[in-house]
């Protein structure tokens, strides 16, 4: 499966941003999905992640109330709306799909990823 995410940009801090990501190859609503960022000279590091139907959730603390996951398996789309935002939101941000095994939050237990979007929060 191969992914496309969309819609990084410069945002003045406590705007808002919705990235997405869509899906192509083999079947979306077989993955649980996650987001995750990388800023410059740190770790790739867990962002949110949401189960197969959509059902589930779960976001890191640095996030939490700020930033809502989403998918809609109909159009093999993945979304992350971005509210608030900080200027250490700054990162480049992927979206990621796993077969559910092992640790959601853990980056070595995805299975494929897309090329990332840049997010870039000005203060």
């Amino acid at each position: 499966v191969q992914f496309a995410e969309s819609g990084g940009a410069v945002v003045q801090a406590g705007g808002s941003l919705r990235l997405s990501c869509a899906a192509s190859g083999r079947t979306f609503g077989n993955y649980a999905m996650g987001w995750f960022r990388q800023a410059p000279g740190k770790e790739r590091e867990f962002v949110s992640s949401v189960s197969w139907s959509g059902g589930t959730t779960y976001y890191a603390d640095s996030v939490k109330g700020r930033f809502t996951i989403s998918r809609d398996n109909a159009k093999a789309t993945l979304y992350l709306q971005m509210n608030s935002l900080k200027p250490e939101d700054t990162a480049v941000y992927y979206c990621a799909a796993r077969m559910n095994i092992g640790s959601r939050y853990s980056a070595d237990n995805y299975d494929y990823w897309g090329q990332g979007t840049q997010v870039i929060v000005s203060s």
